[in-house]
C-alpha cells in the first residue's frame, strides 16, 4: 500500500429534519481520519440515497450508509470510521 491514496467519496442525499439533499456534515469525521492517515479526499456527490462509498483507483474499496457516520467529529471514535480506513488501506 502507498503511503498515500487518492479517496474519493461518493455520497448520497438523505434525510434531515423532513428535507433530502446532499449534506457532508456526517462525512466530517471520515475525512479527517483519512487525513490524519496521509489520504487526500475528493468528495463526490451521487444520486444513490443515504450511501457512502470510497473508491480507491476506480475501485470501490467500502461502501455504508450515511446515517451509520456520526455527525461531526474527528472520526478517532466512530467504528464505522475505524472500519472505512482500514477498507482503503487494504486495498492494495
Amino acid at each position: 500500500m502507498p503511503a498515500k491514496a487518492l479517496v474519493t467519496i461518493c455520497y448520497g442525499p438523505y434525510e434531515s429534519c423532513g428535507v433530502v439533499k446532499h449534506r457532508t456534515s456526517r462525512l466530517e469525521g471520515l475525512r479527517a481520519a483519512l487525513n490524519a492517515r496521509g489520504h487526500s479526499c475528493n468528495l463526490h456527490e451521487t444520486n444513490h440515497w443515504n450511501m457512502v462509498e470510497l473508491v480507491v483507483s476506480g475501485e470501490v474499496v467500502y461502501n455504508c450508509v450515511i446515517q451509520e457516520l456520526q455527525f461531526g467529529g474527528d472520526g478517532k471514535l466512530d467504528p464505522v470510521c475505524k472500519e472505512a480506513v482500514t477498507a482503503v488501506e487494504n486495498a492494495y
